[in-house]
């Protein structure tokens, strides 16, 4: 009997014209899609490709079965999409890789929303920096992130829905400050490979931060500027997490991340992917995390 995930494979090797493209748009790795091609040229004992210089191409065998292999791979998916219908979302799993205050902040919220409305459905978390998470994405390890960019577009071979822009804030004592009035304040900013955009902001204010002490953990940051020992930038959806008393947040102008969701291959996504999808839209609705996280406190005395 002809393994459905091998005829898959010939499948998409068919509809891409090659190992490495089929391997990419089922999320496989290279290696894995070869092995599957080797097992059904065994299994219907035929010659399915050949070499043709550096790539491949189908044999008429390979063409035939590739024809039906379409479209039994074609039944089986609507199949399993109208039976996911009909039993209304009993089951599923929704593998979910994001940044830290996105999971603490939104996710939450659309996870109560995804239990309530369909509580067979596992939902798996993940904290990654937003290019772990692509990577995971890419290889087929989760089924949805949560990443930001700046003025970078998000990268073309994702689908990338952008959901709300998070304003970032100057952290002070005093309400009301500017990049360029703390040039000279000792500065707190993230690790070297996180602090890129805050020396570009930086420098289109016209000076270079010195930079006193380093933190990627926001309360640590917030504790040092409560303490008196400097100034630092954080985005909104942080300081909707945590937001120290006596720290007046400030919003910059022009200084903003935008926040996406992404999903990868071709739509529609799964089921349960696509209720967690509608799931964190509406929480994104409910909690407007575009806008001021919370009124400046009174600065300390």
């Amino acid at each position: 009997m002809l393994d459905v995930l091998r005829l898959r494979v010939l499948a998409a090797i068919a509809a891409h014209g090659s190992v490495t493209k089929a391997a990419k748009h089922l999320n496989y790795s290279q290696p894995a899609v070869s092995h599957h091609l080797a097992k059904l040229e065994a299994e219907t004992g035929a010659r399915l490709v050949q070499r043709v210089g550096r790539g491949i191409r189908l044999t008429p065998e390979g063409e035939h079965l590739a024809r039906r292999a379409t479209e039994i791979v074609g039944r089986v998916d609507a199949a399993a999409a109208e039976l996911s219908a009909l039993v209304g979302l009993r089951t599923g799993r929704v593998r979910l890789a994001g940044f830290q205050s996105a999971l603490a902040a939104l996710v939450p919220h659309a996870a109560g929303t995804l239990r309530r409305d369909h509580p067979g459905i596992e939902l798996q978390l993940t904290e990654a920096h937003p290019r772990v998470a692509l990577d995971l994405l890419r290889a087929g390890r989760i089924d949805v992130a949560l990443v930001f960019r700046y003025d970078e577009p998000a990268p073309g071979d994702i689908r990338a829905t952008h959901l709300f822009d998070d304003p970032m804030y100057l952290l002070s004592l005093q309400p009301g400050q500017t990049l360029e009035a703390n040039r000279d304040a000792a500065w707190i900013a993230g690790c070297e490979n996180c602090r890129r955009e805050f020396l570009e902001a930086c420098g289109k204010a016209g000076f270079t931060p010195p930079i006193a002490y380093t933190s990627d953990d926001i309360i640590v940051q917030q504790a040092l500027v409560a303490a008196g020992m400097g100034v630092t930038t954080m985005p909104g959806l942080a300081l909707r997490t945590h937001h120290a008393p006596g720290i007046a947040a400030t919003e910059l102008p022009d200084f903003r991340r935008h926040v996406y969701l992404a999903t990868y291959g071709d739509p529609p996504d799964p089921p349960a992917t696509a209720a967690f999808v509608r799931a964190l839209r509406q929480a994104v609705r409910q909690t407007h995390p575009g806008e001021p996280p919370v009124p400046d406190p009174s600065p300390v005395d």
